[in-house]
């Protein structure tokens, strides 16, 4: 069976998960969350942030027992077989696939604002080179993907950090509480449909469970790694929220891809410190590149190794000790979807997140079902059972009802075309097992 090389320690476990959590999430698509939800996209981030640690505490137990890599995958598998496990992988995968492309355009977006460039063909360009460039990275291995993630992250943290200090002294010098009346001008379901935005600035904790079988003493490492990694982007987050609802109008926020840019603008009113927020955001947008192909291309390289997909995601690259297979193939695919779309961000942007909250979904039930099936295994980790899985699981459906409707027709293709390739291969696993026993039984064609 193929391995991967164990060779993450807790903070570099930690900084991929940090790097997978922030990124677009807070420096692009929450301007688009201010616009639906308007100042209650403060309550956006809360109700985003809890549905999304009530699923790391189910993640954090599950993989204190299972640890293979494969993450939501795995714990399916574990729980409920082939069938459910393939659709979790695959829906994951499709997430990744998209939230590459959308950080690509973002970046390039970013890049062209940074040196002042306008071009269409300079944005197509700077899309497509992001994602190959961190897919060669990630090719070279996982060591060298996870200490180019810590330099990064330790980047962004800075000047995130940056905007907080000094947001809160402006704010102080310069409130108004305008700025947050109306709470709700778009009512509770604007604020609703800004979380199930939003919710794809949490979906990068889950990277860290899918790094188990890279990561020195997995089942306690990744817990740690999990709440560590969540924790820190959950309080940036909040910060940041309230200081943008703070510093600007929020109808503005929703018509900007820039919103951190803008809000360094009236904060600091500098140019170097501006040009310094827009270099950490492609910072931090590319750090989730990187580890966006990390995530997807495990999940390929696991379903691959159990049969679900074909043997080839699972070939290990004898030199570098990666997937070298997967990580090419999302790296090609997330190309193409960038190149293709690379002015249409809000349609990139829209089609994100069902995949993740269903897989979420399935990582609370799984929880529920090993519970009942598997109750003496020793876990290294226990969340509060069965409030927080019932409730998390609950939650998920809920935020997957406000998603854009984008997001469920592209999630019922994507779902067809899955069950389509399921039975394919089934169907190819039934011929091979009948070949085999007929040559079993007629050993003269030998």
């Amino acid at each position: 069976m193929a391995k991967l090389k164990r060779s993450l320690s807790l903070l570099e476990v930690t900084s991929i998960g940090i790097a997978n959590i922030i990124g677009a999430g807070i420096f692009v698509l929450s301007g688009i969350a201010a616009g639906l939800a308007g100042p209650s996209v403060i309550l956006s981030f809360l109700v985003a942030g809890f549905v999304a640690l009530l699923t790391a505490f189910s993640s954090a137990e599950l993989s204190s027992f299972i640890t293979k890599t494969g993450a939501s995958y795995a714990f399916t598998k574990e729980a409920f077989g082939d069938f459910w496990a393939f659709f979790a992988g695959w829906f994951v995968y499709f997430d990744e696939i998209v939230t590459v492309a959308v950080l690509s355009v973002s970046a390039a977006a970013y890049l062209n604002a940074l040196f002042g460039l306008s071009s269409s063909q300079t944005l197509f360009i700077a899309s497509i080179l992001f994602p190959l460039a961190f897919t060669l990275i990630n090719l070279i291995g996982i060591k060298e993907t996870g200490i180019t993630t810590t330099f990064m992250v330790f980047i962004k943290i800075f000047a995130l950090s940056l905007i907080v200090i000094f947001g809160c002294f402006y704010l102080i010098n310069h409130f108004s509480i305008s700025k947050f009346t109306p709470f709700f001008p778009n009512g509770i379901k604007g604020m609703l449909n800004g979380a199930a935005i939003v919710f794809f600035a949490f979906l990068g904790f889950n990277t860290v469970c899918m790094l188990s079988e890279e990561t020195k003493n997995p089942e306690k490492t990744i817990p740690k790694a999990l709440f560590i990694s969540f924790g820190v982007s959950f309080v940036i987050y909040l910060a940041i929220a309230f200081i943008e609802v703070g510093v600007s109008d929020w109808r503005a926020l929703g018509k900007i891809s820039d919103p951190l840019a803008m809000i360094a603008k009236t904060i600091f009113n500098n140019e170097i410190f501006i040009s310094f927020i827009s270099f950490s955001a492609l910072i931090a947008i590319g750090s989730v590149i990187l580890s966006s192909i990390v995530r997807g291309s495990r999940m390929t390289f696991a379903m691959g190794r159990d049969g679900l997909l074909s043997k080839s995601f699972s070939h290990v690259n004898e030199r570098f000790k990666t997937p070298d297979f997967s990580i090419i193939f999302i790296g090609t695919f997330a190309i193409i979807l960038a190149g293709f779309f690379y002015d249409d961000l809000d349609f990139l942007a829209s089609i994100v997140n069902f995949g993740s909250l269903f897989t979420y979904l399935f990582i609370h039930l799984s929880l529920i079902k090993l519970r009942e099936t598997k109750p003496n295994v020793k876990r290294g980790f226990k969340t509060i059972y069965p409030l927080f899985p019932i409730i998390g699981a609950i939650s998920c459906i809920l935020l997957m009802l406000y998603l854009n409707n984008n997001a469920k027709i592209a999630a019922l293709i994507w779902g067809g075309i899955g069950l389509a390739v399921y039975l394919l291969i089934k169907l190819n696993h039934k011929k091979n097992v009948k070949l085999c026993r007929g040559w079993d039984l007629n050993p003269r064609r030998l």
